[in-house]
């Protein structure tokens, strides 16, 4: 049983794949080729946006915005805690402070609560400046983007939607990578929208944003790539990536009706025996992964994997934890949900080609797993 199953799909498209992959290596455009520009167009008529700015990487597609927005030594740029390390990252390689806030217990997505005493504290302390907030759709989910934008309107803040894990995604009928000011996401083998390699893009309805976001991209080139204009770096989309998700994406949609069976199907199967994701109102999750919470957590996971049955803790250590982080600003207002999840949390199989047999074996091992545990509890 695979914990995300690549191969299925690759053989549900084979053939077209390997005519795109042929072409190219035919046509030997293979940087910037004009793959790169079709993906592009396709990518923003489904996300719903002005631009598409494809780059290298998923990490290129956070690091990027903050370079065209001046973001910098001095400034604080707020982020979840629980999270992989890409969102913090990017903060402390572009010279300003990544401030820690925590997340909501339901949908694991920055709790706006802890963001409003974050800024608050910040503000007061006058060390840093408040710049911007980095939201992330954590497993799919987009995060209160109207709650964020609302704040980010009233204290000047710029809003970088972290939408590696939720291509596909949607909330109130608007695609995941349309909120905020630029929206990025990572194009990485294992997430929704993935290619066979690295990959990333940012989104944005602003022109001028958007030609920032290109001219950093490619050396902070001007008129040409020999006129430079600004100091840049190099973060492209080869070509190749571009020809397999012009592929992917037209099978996109299809891929997340089906993962909302199989999300549906482990919520009805589970839900009245540990914290079972499901979509909350307005959503729809393009479920990256798969999350359940119980404190039988450590000997479940063990239990599943001599079932076969894979499964992954998502996230073992919040980022404030982390010894790279650890000496950054955090909410005054504590990260006790970040750090309560890592004992709790873990992901299961998801992909839009599991089979009902495969998840109803999932479903009943862990069924009989939680359900032996408790008998035995109740009898001593």
């Amino acid at each position: 049983m695979q914990f995300i199953d690549l191969g299925a799909q690759r053989e549900r498209i084979r053939d077209r794949l390997k005519a795109a992959i042929d072409h190219v290596v035919e046509d030997g455009r293979y940087i910037l080729g004009p793959q790169v520009a079709e993906f592009e167009k396709k990518l923003a008529a489904y996300v719903g946006t002005k631009h598409v700015v494809a780059c290298a990487n998923g990490t290129d597609a956070l690091l990027l915005p903050l370079f065209a927005a001046g973001i910098g030594p001095g400034d604080a740029v707020f982020v979840p805690s629980f999270t992989f390390a890409a969102t913090a990252e990017v903060v402390a390689l572009a010279k300003a402070e990544p401030v820690f806030v925590d997340v909501d217990p339901m949908g694991y997505n920055i709790d706006i609560a802890s963001l409003e005493a974050a800024i608050a504290m910040i503000k007061k302390e006058g060390r840093l400046k408040p710049k911007a907030i980095i939201p992330v759709d954590l497993f799919g989910l987009a995060a209160d983007y109207e709650a964020i934008m609302a704040i980010a309107d009233r204290e000047g803040l710029l809003v970088i939607e972290d939408a590696a894990q939720s291509m596909g995604g949607s909330l109130d009928g608007k695609m995941c990578g349309a909120f905020g000011h630029v929206g990025s996401t990572s194009f990485y083998p294992a997430k929704p929208l993935g290619c066979y390699g690295d990959g990333g893009a940012m989104f944005t309805n602003d022109d001028a944003m958007a030609d920032k976001l290109r001219s950093f991209a490619f050396h902070g080139k001007g008129e040409t790539q020999y006129d430079n204009v600004r100091v840049g770096i190099n973060s492209r989309l080869d070509t190749l990536q571009a020809a397999i998700l012009i592929e992917k994406l037209a099978i996109l949609e299809d891929e997340m009706v089906a993962r909302q069976v199989v999300a549906s199907r482990y919520a009805e199967g589970l839900g009245d025996i540990v914290t079972a994701a499901r979509n909350l109102d307005g959503s729809r999750s393009a479920w990256a992964q798969y999350a359940i919470e119980t404190p039988k957590r450590d000997g479940l996971k063990a239990h599943l994997g001599e079932k076969g049955i894979p499964s992954v803790i998502y996230y073992v250590k919040p980022l404030h934890e982390q010894l790279a982080y650890r000496d950054y600003p955090r909410t005054p207002t504590g990260l006790a949900v970040s750090e309560d999840l890592p004992k709790r949390i873990l992901c299961l199989p998801m992909h839009p080609y599991l089979s009902e047999a495969d998840q109803d074996r999932i479903i009943e091992t862990i069924r009989n797993y939680i359900g032996s545990n408790s008998a035995q509890a109740a009898a001593e």
